[in-house]
């Protein structure tokens, strides 16, 4: 177990992902003294070809006949984002965009950095519910293949009328 105090928290990043995920993460950071947040988000069309030991990788396309040159305007987009949710916090902050499996990546990244937890989001709709309960969400792959606590944030009010994606 890595205690709370003082050590950083990694937050996983998605693409339109709510802002409510980062503002947990923030006061969460700022209950445990937490020494930072690590945004990361995962490239799954990509792979680690070379894992750093500040949790940076350098990536490659999964497919070597498509030359990926997209990536970079997709990096500095969820950058942006996160700096749009963070402005004006006093919590420090670094991202990293990272590749491969997501589980694998973050547990790369939280090991590297030391990281007391993870933070992550819930999926909004209901195919991303079908989708999570069928191959297993990144929070269910992280609380199973790593031993740091994981902080799943719900992005959406779910009533209790409505049926679960499986029933």
């Amino acid at each position: 177990m890595t205690d709370f105090a003082g050590h950083p928290l990694v937050v996983g990043v998605v693409a339109q992902q709510s802002p409510l995920v980062a503002l947990t993460a923030v006061s969460l950071a700022r209950a445990t003294a937490a020494s930072a947040l690590y945004f990361a988000h995962v490239d799954t069309s990509r792979y680690a070809d070379v894992e750093n030991a500040d949790g940076t990788v350098r990536h490659l396309s999964i497919d070597p006949d498509i030359d990926d040159d997209l990536w970079p305007e997709r990096e500095a987009a969820l950058k942006g984002t996160v700096g749009e949710w963070m402005e004006g916090q006093d919590v420090p902050w670094h991202f990293r965009y990272l590749a491969g499996r997501p589980d694998r990546a973050l547990t790369h990244l939280a090991r590297a950095v030391d990281a007391a937890a993870f933070v992550v989001g819930t999926h909004v709709g209901h195919h991303h519910r079908i989708a999570d309960f069928v191959n297993g969400s990144v929070s269910m792959q992280l609380s199973h293949r790593q031993h740091r606590p994981v902080i799943v944030v719900p992005v959406s009010v779910v009533d209790w009328d409505e049926r679960a994606p499986w029933e």
